[in-house]
């Protein structure tokens, strides 16, 4: 079997010869830099690379100058999009930065070449989507065509004889072609690490728990790897048997995967050590001392396939889980049950719950049904904790210096490095960049039944928040079995993960089914002593068995880069048969620990073979080939897909298969009865619901999705899928879309792109807000003004859009102030009285009232693009129009709008949060950061690229849409 994968793929040892490159190493100044500020880079370069070793010595490395090596490549393939394919993904393809385009970037504004050239098109959308048609679509996106013409290939690099990376002038993008299968992979590696070796190798320290070390002991940096390291603990062996089991559990294609993964490995440690011998590797090595500059000592840790797994890790926690939260939901739980009575508590939990609101927007809106995770008729196993028993399991210990006292002592950086000293004071990523609980990514797909050309049209991809450099990475792959373009997230990009392939295109967004369970374990004492919520044994099937201790110390010292005190301490997780302690609780007076368990847990890197089908051309041939690679993906995602005879859908994930009558949507008593179906604790597998269970469809009239719920009797994990949601900024526009027919790429970019500005409180809710107001005369003249200034905005389609391109001022903005103002105080003033303090604020623990751009308190912090996923619009407007007699499916157990006193006691509630919000002035209502003067809306909204390296970019104006995006209409098909 291996030697015919061998075959396959024409596996060599990496060469260390004949290597040339044409990568981009000198900075490429913006328009507005002067020939003043490129010559003091210069100097500095010269000054900080002086005698530099003879690795340096290739002019086209030195110099940056264009070096086309011929090679032979993969033969050509026919690209049947014919230029009707586009893509983009700012800032900018190129993430990597030396020590001189830091200082350069820092001190004078300049930019490597192509770290930042697509962010001006990514903005210009939002004045210029008004006048798009399908010829101006370029202005604003990348061709995503295969290849390059030759008059547009700015370098050709041929780090083996068996692979070309060529790049085009345009946006710098990897076209990677190789002869064998090997030399691909070694090519996507070795181009991954050109222009993102320093973002990977902080996701995989993350990944190991061990960022801090790594990179500094900022307050932000130890939040992210007590994120990320208690959800997958694993040692060394744990992560190499993945590999293993990935390479022999599934055939050839487990062993194919592995070796395309070595070979992604051996590319990346290829330039991981040409680079440093060059003396053009990333300048935060140096930064944060783990490379000298005058003299070169230190070292770029290499890379091993095990990293990949907890690369995988992260990027699976971050956007492809689901569920989890069943001990918040129970705390609510049982607030409401405290203040109304268990059988009315009861109802107006699961009136907040939502668990299958009729009135949800969602993504298969034919009638299809897919039962899963439903509410069981008769509950069994609930593990609901004794009140105010719950304390969340402690994770940080012995904490010694800056872990204790906070403290910075900045180094003596020389003089030169001063530009660039404490960049990372406030970590590598500002605190809350990458919060698990946010909803990315949408899709727009039209039936070529409704299109002018009568193929399908997709506007679709991930919102995976903005960072510099970018999570993920373009790249065109091209080999033996292999052909597509598209995103892949970088360190783990053997594979296009979202794009197109010779004759389709695919994507993704995050789903919001539950494949994470609590159990409650009991615990006990192996001596039979009563134990206490300190004990670490706990009944597993009726032993008294012991919990497993991981650890992981993590100590740091100040560098130029951060200057955060010397300091350490040392995090610890305690693991069990159905997964790690949470929380330690009582129930009926005794002892126990509330675990989560996932169904990915020990399985992150599985979905390596269903991305690798999605790029195998012989194997995607049709929808139903497409939906069984999705299949094989384990991760929460939907996926979509366009061809130019149909779209199809697939919702992903590794479902457990639940015992019968237990509640998903709580703790679970950890005991047999209980367990999930064929549950193994250890391999951590179980039974999962087979391919005909998922939601699926081929060819219905459109399909929209922006993590909204997906189907019919489809629970979604968590609260917040009613009757108003994101997901209805999407499906409004394009239902009007395909009943007017005639739509076009760029009508459907359009639609995308005006429901990217939508403030969803003005457009969804604020018509009943009005309604109730109208329903009198407003007396009060400046409460009045205040009215129309909102009825003003409405009638203007709420959005939040500027007056012009660059006069960072608001339309309409005295309106958005007042509604921003207005809504938090307006939530809290209509449920806290009817629910009692308590009770609201479990609630809001499990769904935060607003989500607005400028709402910072929420998952997604400020400054961070995506919003109105989590907030509580739904509520309102089905409270508000049970208030005013509407129909309403599905109401609530009671109304809240004027503690239920009828309309004239809701309109006194509106009116009087209303003319407090009025006269609240910007400044406080905006109060400003680091980023912003207080009062500045336009810049509260703004979106910054939150660096991850030494590189910041400009404000971009606020739009909620994927970061990267794909606009496809395929005409032709093999």
């Amino acid at each position: 079997m291996r030697r015919r994968i061998a075959r396959l793929i024409g596996t060599k040892k990496p060469s260390r010869t004949g290597v040339r490159t044409g990568r981009r190493t000198r900075a490429a100044t913006t328009t507005a830099t002067t020939t003043v500020a490129a010559a003091a880079v210069f100097a500095l370069g010269a000054a900080l690379l002086a005698a530099p070793p003879p690795a340096a010595a290739d002019p086209a490395a030195r110099a940056g100058t264009t070096s086309v090596t011929a090679v032979s490549a993969a033969d050509p393939v026919t690209d049947h999009c014919q230029g009707q394919c586009s893509d983009i993904l700012p800032p900018g393809q190129n993430g990597n930065a030396t020590l001189v385009d830091i200082l350069g970037n820092r001190g004078f504004g300049t930019f490597p070449a192509h770290a930042s050239d697509q962010l001006s098109r990514y903005d210009a959308l939002v004045a210029g989507q008004d006048g798009l048609t399908d010829a101006k679509l370029t202005d604003f996106f990348n061709d995503s065509s295969f290849g390059v013409p030759a008059d547009q290939v700015e370098s050709a690099v041929s780090p083996r004889a068996d692979v070309t990376i060529t790049r085009d002038k345009k946006t710098g993008v990897p076209h990677i072609k190789g002869t064998t299968r090997y030399g691909t992979e070694f090519g996507a590696g070795y181009a991954a690490a050109q222009d993102r070796l320093w973002m990977m190798d902080l996701f995989r320290h993350i990944g190991r728990g061990q960022l801090t070390s790594f990179a500094g002991g900022a307050l932000a940096n130890q939040g992210l790897e007590q994120q990320f390291w208690p959800a997958a603990p694993y040692t060394e062996a744990e992560y190499e048997a993945q590999v293993e089991r990935i390479r022999t559990a599934n055939g050839e294609r487990g062993e194919l995967a592995m070796a395309d993964a070595q070979a992604y490995v051996d590319g990346i440690n290829a330039y991981r050590q040409k680079s440093k011998d060059a003396r053009n590797f990333p300048g935060e090595y140096v930064l944060t001392g783990k490379i000298d500059a005058i003299t070169n000592v230190g070292e770029i840790q290499p890379f091993k396939i095990t990293d990949l797994i907890a690369i995988a890790s992260v990027v699976g926690g971050q956007f492809g889980g689901g569920g989890g939260g069943e001990v918040k939901a129970a705390l609510s739980l049982l607030a409401a049950q405290k203040k109304f009575g268990v059988v009315a508590g009861t109802e107006v939990w699961e009136s907040f719950r939502q668990r299958d609101d009729p009135e949800a927007v969602l993504t298969l809106h034919d009638g299809s049904r897919f039962p899963y995770a439903r509410k069981p008729d008769n509950p069994r196993g609930t593990a609901l904790p004794d009140e105010g028993s719950v304390r969340a399991e402690q994770l940080v210990y012995d904490r010694t210096g800056s872990a204790v006292t906070h403290a910075k002592a900045p180094v003596d950086a020389p003089e030169r490095l001063k530009p660039a000293q404490g960049i990372f004071d406030d970590g590598v990523l500002p605190a809350g960049s990458l919060n698990p609980e946010k909803g990315m990514s949408n899709a727009l797909l039209v039936s070529g039944r409704y299109t002018v050309s009568g193929h399908p049209i997709a506007v679709f991809g991930p919102q995976t928040g903005y960072f510099a450099p970018q999570l993920l990475m373009l790249q065109e792959l091209q080999g033996p079995g292999i052909s597509a373009r598209g995103a892949s997230f970088a360190g783990v990009g053997m594979y296009v993960q979202m794009g197109r392939g010779q004759d389709y295109a695919w994507s993704a967004t995050s789903s919001q089914q539950d494949i994470t369970d609590s159990y409650a374990v009991e615990l006990c004492e192996p001596d039979g002593s009563a134990p206490t919520s300190a004990s670490t044994h706990y009944r597993y099937r009726s032993v008294c068995t012991p919990m497993e201790k991981l650890e992981r110390t993590n100590s740091w010292k100040p560098t130029v880069a951060d200057s955060t005190a010397a300091g350490s301490y040392r995090l610890q997780v305690w693991r069990t048969a159905y997964g790690m302690v949470t929380h330690r609780a009582t129930i009926g007076g005794k002892p126990v620990a509330y675990t989560s368990l996932r169904s990915t847990y020990g399985h992150e890197a599985d979905s390596i073979i269903g991305f690798q089908m999605l790029n195998d051309p012989s194997y995607v041939t049709d929808a139903a080939s497409f939906q069984q690679a999705a299949h094989r993906i384990g991760y929460c995602f939907n996926w979509f897909y366009a061809d130019s005879r149909t779209t199809a859908y697939f919702n992903s994930g590794m479902n457990p298969v639940r015992a019968a009558g237990v509640d998903a949507s709580l703790p679970v008593a950890a005991e047999r009865a209980y367990e999930w179906q064929g549950f193994d604790p250890a391999t951590y597998k179980a039974a999962y619901t087979p391919f005909a269970e998922h939601p699926r469809s081929v060819g219905q009239d459109y399909y929209i999705s922006w993590n909204n719920k997906l189907a019919k009797d489809y629970d979604a994990a968590g609260f917040g899928f009613g009757a108003v949601h994101r997901g209805n900024l999407l499906d409004d526009r394009v239902k009007k879309l395909v009943a007017a027919g005639g739509v076009t790429r760029a009508s459907l970019t359009r639609a995308m792109a005006d429901a990217a500005l939508a403030d969803l409180r003005g457009e969804q809710v604020l018509p009943e807000l009005l309604r109730v107001i109208r329903s009198a005369p407003v007396t009060d003249p400046a409460l009045n003004t205040t009215v129309q200034q909102l009825e003003a905005w409405r009638s203007a389609r709420a959005l939040r859009k500027e007056t012009a391109q660059g006069s960072h001022t608001y339309g309409h903005a005295t309106a958005i102030r007042v509604m921003d103002a207005w809504w938090p105080r307006l939530v809290e003033r209509l449920y806290a009285p009817v629910l009692g303090d308590d009770l609201y604020e479990g609630l809001v623990a499990s769904l935060q009232v607003d989500e607005s751009p400028a709402a910072t308190q929420g998952p997604t912090g400020g400054h961070s693009g995506s919003a109105f996923q989590y907030g509580w619009w739904g509520y309102v407007d089905k409270d508000l129009r049970q208030v005013l007699g509407d129909p309403v499916q599905s109401p609530t157990a009671r109304t809240y709008c004027g503690a239920g006193e009828g309309l004239d006691a809701c309109r006194d509630t509106l009116l009087a949060t209303l003319k407090a919000a009025s006269v609240k002035p910007a400044s406080e209502v905006y109060p400003g950061d680091d980023n912003c003067s207080a009062g500045d809306q336009w810049c509260t909204d703004s979106v910054i690229q939150r660096p991850m390296g030494g590189l910041t970019h400009p404000k971009i104006s606020w739009q909620n849409r994927p970061t990267y995006q794909q606009v496809v209409e395929f005409p032709s098909h093999r």
